[in-house]
C-alpha cells in the first residue's frame, strides 16, 4: 500500500465522526520519499474553501494563499540548504511556482480537519484535537518524519501527542522549545506562519533554531 493510500484508509474512518472533512499531508509521496529530511508542518486548521476538500491538492495544484505558505516556504527552503546562511533577498520574493515546487516535498497535517474562520477558535480546536489524539498520532507515525515544526499549536501538541512515550522538552539558547522524539528526530515548537512578525525575523529564527539543534555551524 503506498504512503497516500495509508492515509486515505485512515481518512475514511476518520470522516466518520468529523463533518466538512478536509483531508491533508503528504504533498508528493515522491517528493517527499527523496527528501534527505523529511518535514512535517502542523497547523490548527484549514481556513479557505476549497470543493476538493484536500490541503494536498490545494498545495500541489493551485497554492493560491502567500499568506500561510510564502513563510512555510522560505522555512523549507532553507532547511534544505541548512548549511547555508541565505540572504534575504534570496528568500523575499515567492510566486505561486516556487510555493508549488518548494512545498510538493513536505507534510502538511491540520491538528482540526474541518474549516476554520479568519481567526480560530481555540477552545474548539483544543477540544477536537484531544477528541482526535489517536487519529492525528496514527497519521503522524505514517509519515517517518525526520523534523516535526508545531506552527502556533505547540503548546496544544505536546499536551496531546506523545506516541505513548515520555518526552523531554527543553530550549534553544534562545529560547525555541523543541524534544528529540526519536533519536535524530526532532519536534520544534514555534510561530504560526501568519503571526505578527517580520517574514525575516520568523525565518532566521527557526533557522538559528534548527542549526542549534542539528549542531550545524
Amino acid at each position: 500500500m503506498t504512503l497516500v493510500e495509508k492515509e486515505n484508509v485512515l481518512f475514511e474512518e476518520w470522516k466518520k465522526g468529523r463533518d466538512d472533512f478536509v483531508s491533508d499531508g503528504v504533498v508528493d509521496e515522491n517528493a517527499y520519499a527523496k527528501s534527505v529530511k523529511k518535514l512535517i508542518f502542523v497547523l490548527k486548521e484549514v481556513n479557505f474553501a476549497d470543493e476538493n476538500r484536500d490541503l494536498r491538492k490545494f498545495l500541489r495544484d493551485r497554492n493560491e494563499r502567500p499568506q500561510t505558505w510564502d513563510n512555510v516556504t522560505r522555512w523549507v527552503m532553507g532547511i534544505r540548504r541548512l548549511k547555508d546562511d541565505l540572504p534575504w533577498v534570496d528568500l523575499e520574493n515567492i510566486d505561486q511556482e516556487k510555493r508549488i515546487e518548494t512545498l510538493k516535498s513536505i507534510c502538511a497535517v491540520n491538528l482540526r480537519k474541518s474549516p476554520g474562520g479568519y481567526t480560530s477558535d481555540n477552545k474548539r480546536l483544543k477540544v477536537v484535537a484531544k477528541e482526535d489524539k489517536n487519529y492525528i498520532e496514527g497519521q503522524i507515525l505514517l509519515y517517518d518524519a525526520d523534523l516535526i515544526i508545531c506552527c502556533g499549536v505547540g503548546d496544544l501538541f505536546k499536551g496531546i501527542i506523545s506516541f505513548g512515550k515520555s518526552f523531554q522538552w527543553t530550549n534553544t539558547k534562545r529560547g525555541i522549545p523543541f524534544c528529540e522524539f526519536a533519536p535524530g528526530r526532532f519536534i520544534v515548537s514555534y510561530s504560526h506562519p501568519e503571526a505578527r512578525i517580520q517574514d525575516n525575523v520568523l525565518y532566521y529564527g527557526l533557522l538559528d533554531a534548527i542549526r542549534e539543534i542539528y549542531k550545524v555551524i
